[in-house]
């Protein structure tokens, strides 16, 4: 479903995607449907429409949190609890990034001071 260039021009923090998911919950979505079979990133592409070159950096960045796990080519779910619960988490935040807008420490006003690790 295209957008209005307006948006597209406006809106460059948020990804833009159709359904509203990131890639990563697409991706953990696909692969919690079918907990008993594992994927090449040539059949999670096709079968989510992340793009191509997506797929490998989300795969490994998901597997650095122990969501999902390869062997090979091959890439599959990890334990189904956590991954429902990361993907509640992930929608919640969504969610109140939609409704409150994004965590940006400048937009917050003044009397509220921010501090960084270094301090």
């Amino acid at each position: 479903m295209p957008i209005d260039i307006e948006r597209f021009e406006e809106d460059p923090v948020r990804e833009l995607r159709a359904s509203g998911q990131t890639n990563a919950e697409e991706i953990l979505s696909f692969l919690a449907s079918s907990p008993d079979r594992a994927f090449t990133p040539k059949e999670i592409h096709e079968a989510t429409d992340v793009a191509r070159g997506s797929v490998g950096v989300v795969l490994s960045r998901l597997e650095d949190r122990g969501l999902v796990r390869h062997r090979g080519e091959y890439w599959a779910i990890a334990d189904v609890d956590d991954i429902e619960k990361t993907l509640n988490a992930m929608a919640t935040a969504r969610a109140a990034t939609d409704r409150l807008g994004p965590e940006d420490p400048d937009e917050w006003g003044p009397g509220i001071e921010t501090t960084t690790e270094d301090e």
